[in-house]
């Protein structure tokens, strides 16, 4: 089934091994990490001593940044100045105290989770793209943690982790799409706890009751808060929850991420130092990210505008997938509506998402119009060229601002 071999410093960040204590840095609450800036000026030379142990707690990928640079000539450019594309990637390492409860450590952690978030450049909108594990995608030669270097194939996308580490992941990512990423952040299960418990739970809504063994979970129906352990079982769990697909699963992680985003941005976390500080600590000692995203300063900079960010811009879908022909329990790209996606992420048009996206559908067609130029008296046929009209296409997706209780 391919390449085992755990991932070192030469592969960029894996979930596991070495250093990893200090590599779990940071989560989607850099959405918030905007209001420490203002916290810690304001607090003077004790400010300066939260501001210096929250920096000092992300660690930088520099070995992804070295293995990426050295590819650079192959990789896309960026084509709209100021937009942003992020790649978070969720890992199911099981090394550690705290991760090992979940199953036992093989050394052959992949990405459990693999979001692709595009920030528009005038930041009016966020648009978050799941990519499925099982996609089946063509992985570059990436370098293994011994320095070899593995031969390219088609397979699993969440092998590019399991080979080559964030690196190799991300190359596969922009070899998929066309699309540059400009910045990764790596999280395992126990920096997903972390952030979760840090903001004191975050509000789910159940439609039915869970009672779910292998996830640890017995949760009644309706308005439900999730601590960080009861979050991670909600959103790891597959085969008793919805249709057992890993699809709903990932739409599944979407409305957590939606609802977190709400939590993190309310008035309760954001303006009361004492609740701000232990997610920020959370978040930056969680991950890990690459170097330009390595200090609370990065982190600033890139989300200070995030804030004005309407709750209905902040969108969540799953790239278009379907069955791979040749294996059904393995996923493949639908076409040409994965590639409309990439385009519009690419060249920051515009992303159009509706919880219910009819297969098949296509926009409307273009009709001839009539301006009423003359007036009340009808000439006959049209003579003036057909008016075209092109509706954006519509995704299937979901926004942090809708109540899935509604």
């Amino acid at each position: 089934m391919g390449d085992t071999g755990r991932l070192g410093p030469g592969a960029g960040a894996s979930a596991s091994g070495p250093g990893l204590v200090r590599r779990r840095r940071r989560r989607w609450v850099r959405i918030g990490a905007f209001g420490v800036a203002g916290v810690v000026v304001a607090a003077g030379g004790a400010g300066w001593a939260v501001y210096a142990k929250l920096s000092g707690n992300i660690t930088p990928d520099e070995a992804a940044a070295a293995e990426l640079a050295r590819y650079e000539k192959e990789r896309p450019t960026s084509l709209v100045k100021g937009a942003r594309n992020i790649l978070l990637i969720g890992s199911d390492s099981r090394e550690g105290d705290d991760n090992a409860r979940y199953g036992r450590d093989s050394g052959t952690e992949r990405s459990d989770t693999t979001i692709l978030l595009h920030l528009s450049a005038g930041r009016t909108s966020a648009t978050a793209v799941s990519l499925p594990r099982d996609l089946m995608v063509d992985l570059p030669g990436c370098r293994r943690q011994d320095g070899s270097r593995s031969a390219p194939r088609f397979t699993m996308f969440n092998r590019a982790f399991q080979v080559g580490g964030s690196a190799c992941t991300i190359r596969t990512v922009e070899k998929l799409t066309d699309i540059r990423v400009d910045h990764h952040v790596v999280v395992d299960f126990h920096g997903f706890k972390k952030m979760v418990d840090a903001v004191d739970g975050v509000e789910v809504c159940l439609r039915h009751p869970i009672d779910d063994r292998a996830a640890k979970l017995r949760l009644p129906a309706g308005r439900v808060t999730l601590d960080g352990e009861q979050a991670l079982g909600y959103v790891r769990a597959r085969k008793t929850l919805g249709d057992g697909s890993d699809t709903e699963r990932m739409e599944r992680q979407q409305r957590f991420l939606g609802a977190l985003v709400n939590k993190v941005r309310s008035n309760d976390v954001l303006l009361n130092p004492a609740k701000l500080y232990p997610v920020l600590d959370a978040a930056t000692s969680s991950l890990t990210t690459d170097p330009d995203l390595a200090s609370l300063r990065g982190l600033y900079e890139l989300v200070r505008g995030l804030r004005d960010i309407p709750m209905e811009r902040v969108q969540f879908l799953t790239v278009p997938r379907e069955s791979y022909a040749y294996d059904a329990n393995r996923d493949q790209l639908v076409e040409p509506e994965a590639e409309r996606l990439f385009e519009r992420l690419r060249t920051d048009t515009p992303v159009v998402v509706a919880g219910h996206v009819p297969r098949g559908s296509a926009p409307l067609r273009p009709t001839d119009s009539y301006d009423g130029s003359y007036g009340d008296s009808y000439p006959g046929p049209f003579t003036k060229p057909a008016v075209t009209v092109s509706p954006p296409p519509t995704f299937r997706g979901n926004t942090a601002a809708e109540d899935t209780c509604e």
